[in-house]
């Protein structure tokens, strides 16, 4: 946006001049970097007013670029500089000028909850303390890639059954509401049919004369149900009935733990303390397993080990209390941290493609059986009156 600026420079004139900021703020900002007093400030931009979905500023991409830039011997605020002028950007722009305030990163970075998680600051304020910045960026970035190494895994690993199962959906969807109604009219004369070809035409007349009302009643079950799903008391329902399937809670808890292992081991090579950095991850918990890690913590600050609070209260599986043991004696808890959460990555990672490698089967049977019957039914009156004829 364009802003018309009245000031008073350090001789105590008036001056006018036009400047480019993204909000008044910045633009403010701006006006008292230059060693002016703002007076008034005036916008001269039109724009409509609809309404915008703000994009989410890439705190990844910014940590490698900054890392970079600081292992090329650059300071904080020449690195900052370089990064806004490659590419400007309102989050660049106001963390630039808090630490022209005398703020130091992390609080500057604190102010932006909407782009910098708490273990981000977190992160950021101990490595404050020892002045290397660089190793604390290298640390969140290590932890974000193997974040992204599980999601790719495990992502790849379902493409092709959702694909699959896409597929054989829309072809029966197609045969069922489009193919099965036009036969159905074909067979209206005829006398006696199996019965299951019966039951399948009598669903394929239904279909054809009330085609309209079905077709609304899907599109508003698909509406009721992207609604439903956009509530949090829904989702957290669904949570909880997924977590009651044996072999999936399984699973969906080895994910939470590998999660809690992996943050809280980057928050502790940083340098906090353990009891804090554990309350700072407890929020990327289920809901059911917060009141475990929160009695876990309590049994810490008591005097207990990590390892005997932990798996006291089932949040440690027994290959992970054994590692954690190990990291108790040699004084290196984060790093063995890390690697409980590595292989309990690795496991899930496993899991999923086994799964996924017996499914496949499993679900292309399904389909071509499903697609297979309705095209049989179809056709076994005809057979039946070939059979009859001869």
């Amino acid at each position: 946006m364009r802003f018309n600026v009245l000031a008073v420079d350090p001789r105590q004139q008036v001056v006018a001049l036009t400047l480019e900021a993204a909000s008044e703020t910045l633009a403010a900002d701006q006006v008292r970097v230059r060693g002016l007093h703002l007076i008034s400030l005036e916008c001269k931009s039109i724009r409509l007013a609809l309404p915008q979905r703000k994009s989410k500023f890439p705190t990844t991409l910014f940590s490698m670029e900054l890392l970079s830039l600081l292992e090329a011997g650059l300071n904080l605020v020449e690195a900052l500089q370089t990064l806004a002028e490659k590419e400007p950007s309102e989050v660049l722009a106001a963390i630039i000028a808090a630490i022209h305030r005398g703020e130091p990163f992390s609080q500057a970075v604190g102010a932006l909850p909407q782009h910098f998680s708490p273990l981000y600051v977190a992160t950021i304020k101990a490595a404050e303390r020892t002045g290397n910045v660089a190793e604390a960026l290298g640390r969140y970035i290590a932890y974000q890639e193997e974040l992204e190494r599980v999601r790719k895994k495990i992502i790849s690993a379902s493409i092709y059954p959702a694909i699959l199962a896409g597929v054989g959906a829309l072809v029966l969807a197609f045969l069922m509401f489009y193919v099965v109604p036009r036969f159905a009219s074909v067979y209206d004369d005829m006398g006696s049919l199996p019965f299951f070809s019966r039951a399948l035409l009598s669903f394929g007349s239904f279909v054809a004369n009330n085609g309209v009302v079905l077709g609304l009643s899907f599109v508003g079950l698909i509406g009721g149900a992207v609604w439903a799903v956009t509530r949090a008391e829904v989702r957290a329902w669904l949570n909880t009935q997924l977590w009651r399937i044996p072999a999936l809670g399984q699973q969906m808890k080895m994910y939470q733990l590998a999660r809690l292992y992996r943050t809280s081991a980057m928050l502790l090579r940083a340098g906090i303390p353990a009891v804090r950095a554990l309350d700072m991850v407890k929020d990327l918990l289920a809901a059911h397993l917060r009141p475990q890690l929160a009695l876990a913590l309590r049994k810490i600050e008591q005097g207990v080990a990590m390892s005997a609070a932990l798996g006291a209260v089932g949040l440690a599986t027994p290959v992970a209390t054994r590692m954690m043991v190990v990291g108790e004696r040699s004084g290196d808890m984060g790093q063995m941290l890390a690697q409980i959460a590595r292989f309990h990555d690795d496991q899930t990672a496993r899991t999923v493609e086994w799964f996924t490698k017996a499914f496949e089967p499993v679900l292309m049977a399904v389909l071509g059986l499903a697609i297979g019957g309705v095209v049989v039914l179809m056709y076994m009156p005809i057979f039946e009156l070939a059979g009859s004829l001869r």
